[in-house]
């Protein structure tokens, strides 16, 4: 397993204590919602993927690789929201990007189909990290996974976020999204990273499920 090198990281900064009930109930729950989600939503996902399909070549499945726990690289599965040449044409848009700090966001993203502008605001297009949970590269609560040219770009500070597993969810996800500013969505991660819990991951979870039935935040 490749893993990114993390330079100018002070050890007093990434220290995370986190007791083994906490990660084996975490992974137990992490297990159980993954297989339930899958199971209920397969249909959904079928439906939606015949769609990604009719409206645009290329693959229903979007891979990418993302930072996990300690600097671990992995592949990060969604549905895929864009056209299939979307990474080229972000070069020609990125004077156009909206979100501070080292994140790529526009509000109105010509790169985005039809149906992949519906899937973003429902988070759908995010389902399929429930196989990334399973595979125990991802939770279904914790800092969303980053890519490593984001990284690479934190302050120092910023990397303890690193020191736990990525998730599907967080606080960013369920608390304004693209109203947050890049340093206030680090300190939510970090508020994460500090103060986890079952109860804590559990409300975030409940949280959730109000996204999925549209943010206005997303896109």
């Amino acid at each position: 397993m490749e893993r990114l090198v993390l330079e100018n990281v002070e050890s007093d900064a990434i220290e995370v204590k986190t007791s083994k009930i906490y990660l084996f109930i975490k992974r137990i729950i992490d297990i159980m919602g993954a297989l339930i989600g899958l199971i209920l939503l397969s249909p959904l996902l079928v439906i939606v993927g015949v769609l990604i399909k009719i409206e645009s070549k290329g693959p229903i499945i979007f891979s990418q690789d993302r930072i996990g726990k300690n600097g671990k690289i992995f592949r990060m599965y969604k549905l895929r929201s864009m056209v299939a040449n979307a990474e080229e044409l972000k070069e020609k848009l990125i004077k156009e990007n909206e979100m501070s700090g080292p994140m790529f966001k526009i509000k109105d993203d010509p790169r985005v189909t039809k149906i992949g502008r519906f899937i973003r605001k429902t988070s759908i297009d995010e389902l399929p990290q429930l196989l990334n949970v399973l595979k125990g590269n991802m939770s279904l609560v914790g800092p969303r996974p980053s890519l490593p040219n984001e990284v690479l770009e934190f302050e120092p500070w910023m990397n303890k976020r690193l020191m736990v597993k990525p998730g599907l969810t967080c606080y960013w996800q369920v608390m304004g999204r693209n109203n947050i500013d890049f340093e206030q969505w680090m300190l939510l991660d970090i508020k994460y990273v500090e103060t986890r819990s079952i109860i804590v991951d559990i409300k975030l979870i409940i949280k959730t499920f109000f996204v999925l039935f549209g943010d206005k935040n997303a896109s």
